[in-house]
């Protein structure tokens, strides 16, 4: 009886009868040597500012969840490169399934709770969502979106050491990157939402006012909406490219072709890298911790309150 074949990421598909020792190449390319070494700098040099960067703005959060980030790319990274010395060791290709897939998650989730520290200060009424239930929410929603990235790399993975189908663990990886797009596609129109209302003076609930106050949108507080607004967008393009990826099937025409995800996964996920290094939050928003920062600590910058069209 004829063993099925199975279909594996790239031009691969293991035929039937296949020989147990028979090398195969689980890409259906080679990763191009230069531009994974030149990734690997891109993460390593951006992930050694962020650590600087955290350490000097004592805004802690950013060592778990950028700074992880960067680690995970900078271990996917040097897997592909690996693999273009070897594209047939299962090893590598392996370690790059699962952390290429995970790397950005921390990376959005500390886009959340920049979001809400930002919310706080512009004006909480202009949101639906508290600042507080804003990062819990969203970045509950994050870690269970890497959660179920992780398992469903982990089976990939292990399917394609034990040359078996692939494509559970594959469905499981697209679940969890479709329901981050997901929760990704709300926070953006939240988000703008929120600054829509801010810039009219639109309160979306009732929110004592005695315990906030509400700044103008200073320079930095614009250069940080537009650091933010970047950075998700370019993640939102990553997110799609892996959905449509995933989808396609781990023998389709997009997994297969490196140009693709070296560009819409690798050059996105760098772009939101940079991003934060320019537009980082410690500048922009003061040095943590945030909850304790004055109302008027924006570094040397005097932030007035917001006056409402009719001089309330």
């Amino acid at each position: 009886m004829a063993t099925p074949s199975s279909s594996l990421p790239g031009n691969t598909t293991i035929p039937q009868h296949p020989p147990s020792d028979a090398p195969f190449n689980p890409y259906g390319y080679v990763p191009t040597e230069w531009i994974c070494a030149l990734f690997v700098a891109l993460f390593s040099l951006s992930t050694l500012i962020h650590f600087g960067q955290a350490i000097r703005s004592r805004l802690w959060f950013l060592l778990p969840t950028v700074c992880l980030g960067g680690i995970a790319e900078i271990i996917g990274w040097a897997a592909r490169l690996w693999s273009s010395k070897n594209p047939t060791a299962l090893n590598p290709y392996l370690m790059q399934i699962v952390t290429t897939i995970i790397a950005p998650t921390p990376l959005i989730a500390a886009n959340f709770v920049i979001l809400g520290e930002l919310i706080r200060r512009l004006g909480p009424k202009y949101s639906r969502l508290s600042p507080m239930w804003y990062s819990i929410l969203f970045v509950s929603a994050d870690i269970i979106a890497l959660v179920v990235q992780a398992v469903g790399g982990a089976q990939a993975a292990t399917a394609a050491r034990n040359r078996t189908d692939a494509e559970p663990g594959g469905r499981i990886m697209l679940g969890g990157i479709a329901f981050q797009l997901g929760c990704i596609s709300i926070y953006m129109a939240l988000a703008a939402e929120f600054v829509m209302r801010y810039l009219w003076d639109r309160p979306a609930r009732n929110v004592d006012v005695s315990k906030h106050t509400t700044h103008a949108l200073t320079q930095k507080l614009k250069l940080l909406l537009i650091g933010l607004t970047f950075s998700s967008i370019v993640i939102f393009i990553r997110s799609i490219y892996r959905t449509i990826e995933l989808t396609d099937g781990w023998n389709g025409r997009i997994i297969k072709t490196q140009v693709y995800f070296n560009v819409l996964d690798g050059g996105m996920v760098t772009l939101a890298f940079y991003c934060m290094n320019f537009f980082h939050p410690g500048w922009l928003l003061g040095h943590g911790p945030w909850r304790q920062t004055k109302h008027n600590e924006y570094d040397d910058e005097e932030v007035p309150e917001k006056q409402t069209p009719s001089g309330h």
